[in-house]
Formats: structure tokens, sequence, C-alpha cells
């Protein structure tokens, strides 16, 4: 990004892909307002992020010289994004944020809560909560005038069909699936006005979704029953690390990528193509 002065609006930036987007796209030279629920969620059986972690995404996008605003709202409610980005951009003294990255998720893996309850929940914070982080972020840019790039965090079982059999994990499935949806018709919406909508589709990622173990216990059971040929093709990848999909992101959303929209990026180590 030549541009010193874009900003950055990153849901789920408390931690894992959320933070290390925010402290890449600081690097490259944008203000960061840095959004996260800072609140667990009853069907997720893992922690989620806090409000200290939401404050060390900040401290790391100030360490690049860049400033942050820390806001805290829940994906699922449009009004409190509204909000977040009201009080976000009033903050960094701008009209609009040039980036968007709906990134917010989680994943409920089979409990001892209703199946139906985290269902709605998955459904309701990784495509309900896409299409609200776009809808509250994307009219001031159009009013503007000025180009735009928005990516929206899918997942390589959107294409694979590997994640499900239980509530939680077919809602994941259905939200990841729904995303490219919603991408390829907000491409379409907003490309006229120099806004470009792109997906990334990452395979495992080292974050709080995957380090904990309800994870563990999961995961071993889809080692006993895979679904298809679940491996990622280059060696020595197990899973990626947050700065390794950062980087993709970073790349989307700079000028270097000015032609991509309506493209569906796996950073997958080939997982999709195994």
């Amino acid at each position: 990004m030549a541009d010193a002065q874009r900003v950055a609006f990153i849901t789920g930036a408390a931690r894992g892909q959320g933070r290390a987007h925010a402290a890449r796209l600081a690097a490259d030279g944008a203000d960061v307002i840095a959004v996260d629920i800072c609140a667990d969620i009853d069907t997720i059986p893992y922690p989620m992020g806090s409000r200290e972690d939401l404050e060390q995404t900040c401290r790391l996008v100030q360490e690049q010289g860049r400033r942050a605003s820390l806001q805290v709202a829940d994906v699922r409610e449009l009004a409190q994004l509204q909000r977040a980005f009201s009080a976000g951009t009033a903050a960094l003294g701008v009209d609009c944020a040039d980036i968007v990255i709906a990134n917010a998720g989680g994943c409920a893996y089979p409990s001892d809560v209703d199946e139906g309850l985290a269902f709605r929940d998955a459904v309701d914070i990784m495509l309900v909560g896409v299409w609200n982080t776009v809808k509250a972020t994307t009219q001031a840019l159009v009013e503007t005038g000025r180009p735009g790039s928005v990516v929206l965090t899918s997942s390589t079982a959107a294409v694979k069909g590997f994640t499900g059999g239980w509530g939680g994990l077919d809602g994941y499935t259905a939200a990841k699936a729904g995303i490219l949806g919603l991408m390829r018709l907000f491409a379409n919406l907003l490309g006229p006005n120099d806004i470009r909508v792109n997906a990334i589709l990452p395979t495992g990622v080292d974050s709080g979704m995957t380090r904990n173990q309800a994870f563990v216990d999961w995961i071993g059971k889809m080692a006993e029953n895979p679904v298809g040929n679940l491996r990622n093709v280059l060696p020595g990848v197990d899973v990626l690390q947050p700065a390794d999909v950062a980087n993709a992101v970073a790349w989307l959303v700079s000028d270097q990528a000015r032609y991509l929209t309506g493209v569906c990026l796996p950073v997958d180590a080939g997982f999709c193509n195994a």
C-alpha cells in the first residue's frame, strides 16, 4: 500500500488471523480499527479473544507507528458494527475505511449444547456477521468516491465439505460456503465504485480455534473416518501461521492486486487441490 493514510476495519482482531492482519497492514502503513466481541460464546467450547487481547493488537499496530482504535462489538448485531465503525472513524479523524477485513469467526465443535443453537450461532457469526460488516462499512466508502478493498474470510471447508456431522460444524461449513456467494454478489455491486471484494480460503491455521482440546478431540475423530483427501500438499505444513495468511491478505488489498475482484484465493499449502 503506497498511501500511508489508508485505514483498515478488521473484525475478530483480538488474536489469530485478525491480529496478524492488523499488524501486517499497520507495517504497510495503514491505521486500524480493531473490532472484537471480547466475550465468550456459549456454543463455542473454547475461550474467545478478550479485551486484553484486543488491547495487545492495538499496541502492535502502534509499535508500527500507526494509529489504532479499539472497538468492542458483536458482528451478529448490525447496529453494534455501525456504532463501532462510526466511533472508530471518528477517533481516527477519517470519513471511511479503505480496507475492510470481515474475519470474525469461531467453530462450535461437538459439545453438550443444543446443536440447533450451535448451527444458528455459526451462521449468525460467520455469514450474517460478514453481511453486517460489509453493510456497516462500505456505504461510506461509496460516498467518498475512493477506491477500496474488502476481504472476506472463508475456509477450505467451503469447497471441500469436510467439516460437518454436528450442528455447529454444519453451520461452519454452510457459513463459509455462503461467504463465497456474498463475495461474488458484493464484487458485482461495489465494483462500479472501484471497490474490490475477494475471499480467502485458509487451510488450518495455528490460532485459538485450533489450539484447544475440543479441536484435538474432533480432529482425532476425523482421522479415524477421513472425508476425502484431507492433507496439505506442501511438505512440512501441518498448519499455517496467522502471518502466512496476513501476507496474502496484504497483497490482495494492495495496488499490486488492483485488478482482482470476485476471486476465491486459497491460502492452503495445496489443500484444496489434494
